[in-house]
Formats: C-alpha cells, structure tokens, sequence
C-alpha cells in the first residue's frame, strides 16, 4: 500500500470549545471549517506549516444513520497520547503551561529522551517528546 496518513481524528464534547483551546492555547491553526448540511459542522486544526489535521468530531455529531451506528462506542480519552515532537520540551511545557493548559505530567527526562504529557478540556492526551541530542539528524 502507498499513501500517506494527513488526518487523525480526536473526539471531543464540545468543537468551538475545543477549537479555542487548540488554537489559542496550543497555537495550532484552523485548517477547515465548514457547516454542512443537515447542521454538521466539520473542524480540523493542525500544527502551522504541517498538513497533518486533527479532526475535531463531536460526540453525537453523525447525522447520517450509518456513521451514527459506527461511532456510537468513540469516547474523548480513550486513546493514547498523540507524540508531537519538539526541539526543546521544557521550553514548549513553559509556553503552554502558561496559556493554561494542563500537564499531569510535566518535563521529566528519560534515556530516550526528555516527555511532557499535556490534555485538552476532554482529557485526549498530546505527548512532547524531545529525543536525545544523540540522536539528530546530522
């Protein structure tokens, strides 16, 4: 198979809650915004100068009968962190610590590198993963 993955669903409670969370507190950009017919709303946020989208899907948003019946079981944090990779962790956690987000897990260095984990108002996970200096491209 080829392809390439640009998209990773999130599911959310509430999409303009979590679309100012994502975009004033994190500092990702709105991608798309769209109201479709029949009063869904699609919304994707990414990091700027990336094409990888998050969907933010609210839960009971399906309109159509079939994606009603295949997403009833999709909860907000159930799945593992999403891993952003960040040239410097504890600067990143100062930032977004200081726009309010949330960290149950602050900066802590390990062998493989140094981690913060933050959450959005749903409790999805985002890890910042700084690999060892060892480890860069040369």
């Amino acid at each position: 198979m080829e392809g390439k993955i640009y998209q990773v669903t999130l599911v959310v409670t509430d999409q303009a809650k979590s679309l100012g969370f994502y975009t004033e507190k994190v500092g990702f950009e709105k991608k798309t915004d769209v109201q479709l017919p029949g009063g869904y709303r699609w919304v994707t946020v990414g990091p700027k100068g990336q094409e990888l989208e998050l969907a933010l899907w609210e839960v009971g948003s399906a309109t159509d009968p079939e994606q009603k019946e295949w997403s009833k079981h999709w909860a907000p944090a159930r799945a593992p962190p999403l891993v952003l990779r960040v040239a410097d962790c504890r600067k990143v956690y100062e930032e977004l610590h200081g726009r309010g987000v949330e960290f149950p897990q602050p900066p802590k260095a390990y062998p493989w590198g140094t981690s913060a984990t933050f959450q959005d108002p749903d409790g999805n996970l985002f890890s910042l993963n700084e690999p060892p200096r060892a480890w860069a491209p040369k």
